[in-house]
């Protein structure tokens, strides 16, 4: 496995009340970016050096199948591998793989696998075997793969074995996961050897910016797609992903929703290095939120900046394109001057834990009043916002997300903010509460 210099974590960690903000902070690599460019390096051909990736839980399920797979990879630095390609066939035949909670690791490499052929099993941590991979199941057993549930129908575990591939038109469903058509676009050019693959897309597609992430890594990599808006994916045949030498992940943008916020909330300015105007992730549209609640957001390059330009306002608003990000806004809406509804997120229900249901819980200790629809989330903040111990769900977003309800230090009337088990953030993001308390004024822990 590669290194990575063990880290220790309290049970529980608490955070003084901080009254004002100010700084820049160095992003971790996206883990959206990440994990795709290691599964398309490995089945590329030639040699990728990949720099920036994210050093994390999630990236070293990653980089650990890979390995058990027979992909050679050597690691340079901390955030430098090198990855030798496979140019499409696998090394190793059988394998049994752990895929921790990472959803872009299992649902990608179930695909591939499907299509390669071969035996293998794919599982992972407990909450892993309630994450739907239905979907991507029925759409590729639809066109001969052969892949099987051995616990609950519809969810990891899986064995796949050596199917008969016969794609020239495939269908798959938008509306769960983005993850699933992402599986099945990185695996049609392995599909589309003599003939056009094309991909339908059944229901609306969510989170389509993380569709773009996975389309744009495709052409990195050498594969073109014809697209029909929203609704369809062709490959043409004979393309092949080759390596592009070398290839740099971006910032993580969701990671960057937490500094922003920050400064939004309580002064600022902060700056995020990493990602910038030209941001290949969907979710550097999370400033445009910021910036409908009456922050300041400065945009270069490689840089946002945000400050606070006095109370927030409440925002009313479809974020089914940045659901990840939208999280962080469910904590800002703490700070706003009304009632904030945030729209069409019924996904956050399918992530690492249900987190419609884990949001409305931690808001309401904090004060606030919460309605929690099916698909969406209201919010009214309270007067003042109560001091709570805050459960995290084994959810990294829900550790990073509350760690801005200490940044009132008026309302939290000198009281500690609790957070447990902060070892949930090493999914994506380590060194989070440092980079937190490096921002703060006072100090934070």
């Amino acid at each position: 496995m590669p290194h990575q210099k063990p880290k220790h974590y309290p049970h529980h960690l608490d955070l003084q009340p901080v009254m004002h903000v100010e700084g820049t902070v160095r992003l971790p690599g996206s883990k959206s970016i990440s994990n795709r460019t290691l599964l398309l390096a490995a089945l590329a051909g030639g040699t990728t050096t990949i720099r920036g990736l994210l050093a994390s839980d999630d990236t070293l399920v990653m980089l650990g199948a890979l390995r058990s797979l027979g992909v050679k990879w050597d690691q340079l630095d901390e955030h430098t591998h090198l990855v030798h390609g496979v140019d499409g066939v696998l090394p190793v035949h059988a394998a049994d793989l752990f895929m921790g909670n990472a959803g872009t690791a299992i649902r990608p490499l179930t695909a591939a696998l499907a299509v390669i052929g071969g035996d293998y099993t794919l599982h992972g941590v407990s909450r892993m075997h309630e994450r739907p991979i239905g979907d991507l199941v029925d759409a590729l057993n639809a066109i001969g793969a052969q892949i099987e549930y051995t616990g609950e129908p519809g969810f990891p575990p899986l064995r796949i074995r050596r199917g008969h591939i016969h794609a020239e038109r495939m269908s798959v469903r938008g509306n769960v996961s983005s993850q699933f058509l992402t599986a099945v676009l990185m695996a049609a050019p392995l599909m589309a050897k003599t003939h056009p693959v094309s991909i339908d897309v059944v229901g609306e597609l969510i989170s389509k910016p993380y569709i773009e992430i996975t389309l744009n890594l495709m052409r990195r990599f050498g594969v073109r797609v014809e697209q029909d808006g929203w609704t369809s994916f062709t490959v043409q045949p004979g393309q092949h992903y080759a390596s592009p030498g070398e290839i740099y992940v971006e910032g993580d943008a969701s990671s960057a929703s937490y500094f922003l916020a920050a400064g939004a909330i309580a002064g600022g300015p902060v700056r995020v290095e990493g990602v910038g105007r030209d941001s290949i992730q969907g979710d550097v549209r999370f400033a445009e939120a910021l910036e409908q609640m009456g922050a300041t957001i400065t945009r270069g390059d490689n840089w946002i900046e945000a400050r606070s330009n006095g109370v927030l306002k409440a925002i009313d608003a479809d974020f089914n394109h940045i659901p990840d990000a939208a999280m962080t806004i469910a904590v800002a809406a703490l700070y706003a001057d009304g009632t904030s509804t945030l729209r069409n997120i019924a996904s956050w229900r399918v992530k690492e834990t249900d987190r419609l249901s884990a949001m409305a819980t931690e808001l309401r200790k904090l004060g606030a009043l919460v309605e929690e629809g099916p698909d969406f989330i209201r919010i009214t903040p309270p007067e003042i916002i109560a001091a709570a111990t805050i459960d995290t769900y084994d959810d990294h977003r829900m550790a990073m997300c509350f760690s801005l309800a200490s940044l009132d230090g008026r309302a939290l009337r000198g009281n500690q903010m609790r957070i447990n088990d902060p070892k949930c953030v090493a999914k994506t993001f380590p060194e989070y509460f440092e980079a937190f308390a490096s921002i703060a004024r006072e100090e934070l822990f």
